[in-house]
């Protein structure tokens, strides 16, 4: 679920609003049988409401229009029934959380009521990544992946992040139309087999690139088991694909001092000697690329469209970027691109990376007053918190300059911004993906110019993470 969608509201000529949301969905929703009632009944004198909501289509529920119009239905959802609401996808029960104060009930489980969602989706192809482990065993292993990202070692990854980006787009295609996002998939992948595995990938490239793909694509599968020719099938297929290439270079791993992240998993330990047997270095190198890689395309390919729809934050992020000169790129000089920083922001506002936090009750208990029943999948939704008027000004409005220092909208609610999660499983990378993102943005400045057609409008579509249903063609000018 995004916030630029195939079926777009008039665009004022200033070009500045992304989408106006009022009445994108009411057709879709007229479609759909009511079928309102709550979830469940609370308890007799629990003072709790139950959560209202609709089941929509028979097992599709709502998720054919939740994929289709995004930020859009969310908000609509909010607006029919309020933030905290039960609806249907993929047949599962689903209550959509949003505002900060039911998110904020959710994240800080101080009843231990709920562990993370994800596993019911994703777990049979990324098991034993971060991202779903729960309690102590989630608070050790985050102790010890910490150590991979301390400033010392990032500064050291980024010294070779800036060498690969400078050369991958300079030998982009000038003149005639290239598809973005795949070019920036293929130079993270590039950057992730560089600087996360220590290694420069051949052939086996797309093969790698593939599995990944093929698990990502099972996940969101209806059909939950290994039917030959099926997705799920497929994604397995994957999932050993990938376990047995890190299980091959992992003896070589743990005998080298190398500095790259696969490197370091092997020997980082915490102050009591806890460190990452062979089965956890495989489990967490596999999830930490999916995270890593489709996270920075996502960023920089929206961030990319919106400098193209904007010339003139384009010219203001390029005037920064050239007065650093031609000397090394480091994490203190992408810093200092300030204009970017708005943008990046600002483009994982409308489009995050990550826009939903998934989870999953595990006994009954309350959230901001309503009764969560034991099973309940809960999604607490980004899409609608980076769009609710109580925390942005004309949330629909691209405006980069509401993360400057004297607005702070972001700071409006500690869940008003939350694009690579938030509470105990936020991202563990987001300070590296963001650079990462900046790293590439700043040499296609330096490099490139480009715009879009005033009438095109990317056509994003939602599965287990955003993708561009076009591929963002693009046409890049030397700059003059």
């Amino acid at each position: 679920m995004v916030a630029i969608h195939s079926r777009q509201a008039p665009v004022p000529e200033n070009g500045q609003f992304v989408q106006m949301p009022n009445g994108l969905v009411d057709r879709a929703v007229r479609l759909i049988p009511e079928r309102r009632g709550v979830l469940a009944e609370p308890p007799p004198g629990s003072g709790l409401a139950p959560i209202p909501g609709r089941a929509g289509l028979p097992f599709l529920g709502d998720t054919l229009q939740a994929l289709h119009y995004g930020s859009a239905y969310a908000l609509d959802l909010v607006d029919r029934f309020g933030k905290m609401v039960w609806t249907r996808g993929f047949g599962r029960d689903m209550v959509f959380a949003a505002g900060g104060e039911a998110i904020d009930s959710v994240l800080s489980n101080r009843d231990r009521a709920f562990v993370t969602g994800q596993k019911d989706l994703i777990d049979p192809f990324f098991h034993g990544g971060l991202l779903l482990l729960d309690f102590e065993e989630h608070r050790l292993d985050r102790r010890i992946m910490q150590q991979a990202f301390m400033p010392d070692r990032l500064r050291a990854y980024f010294t070779r992040v800036a060498e690969l980006v400078d050369d991958r787009i300079g030998q982009w295609p000038t003149g005639r139309p290239v598809k973005l996002y795949p070019a920036v998939k293929n130079l993270s992948m590039d950057i992730a087999a560089d600087v996360f595995m220590g290694v420069r990938l051949g052939p086996e490239a797309d093969r790698l690139t593939a599995a990944f793909e093929a698990m990502l694509l099972a996940s969101e599968s209806p059909i939950r088991f290994p039917v030959p020719g099926s997705r799920w099938r497929a994604g397995l297929r994957g999932r050993n694909e990938l376990e047995r290439y890190f299980a091959n270079m992992l003896p070589d791993k743990r005998a080298s001092t190398g500095t790259d992240f696969f490197s370091v998993f092997c020997h980082i330990e915490t102050e009591d000697g806890r460190r990452f047997s062979d089965r956890k270095v495989i489990d967490h190198m596999i999830f930490l690329l999916l995270a890593a890689h489709d996270t920075s395309t996502i960023t920089a390919t929206v961030s990319a469209y919106f400098l193209g729809k904007h010339p003139e934050w384009q010219r203001r992020a390029r005037a920064e970027s050239l007065a650093l000169g031609d000397g090394p790129l480091d994490t203190a000089a992408l810093d200092s691109l300030t204009a970017l920083d708005l943008v990046i922001k600002e483009s994982m506002r409308i489009i995050a990376p990550v826009p939903f936090i998934m989870r999953k009750a595990v006994k009954d208990t309350e959230v901001d007053g309503y009764f969560v029943p034991a099973g309940a999948n809960v999604l607490l939704g980004a899409i609608a918190n980076h769009f609710l008027p109580e925390y942005w000004t004309d949330p629909w409005k691209f405006d980069p300059d509401r993360f400057g220092p004297d607005r702070r909208e972001d700071k409006s609610h500690r869940y008003a911004w939350m694009p690579f999660g938030a509470g105990v499983h936020k991202c563990i990378g987001m300070y590296f993906a963001i650079q990462e993102v900046k790293a590439m943005l700043h040499a296609m400045l330096r490099t490139y110019e480009w715009d879009f057609p005033t009438e095109y409008e990317m056509p994003w579509q939602m599965s287990a993470l955003p993708f561009p249903k076009d591929g963002v063609p693009i046409t890049l000018r030397p700059r003059r």
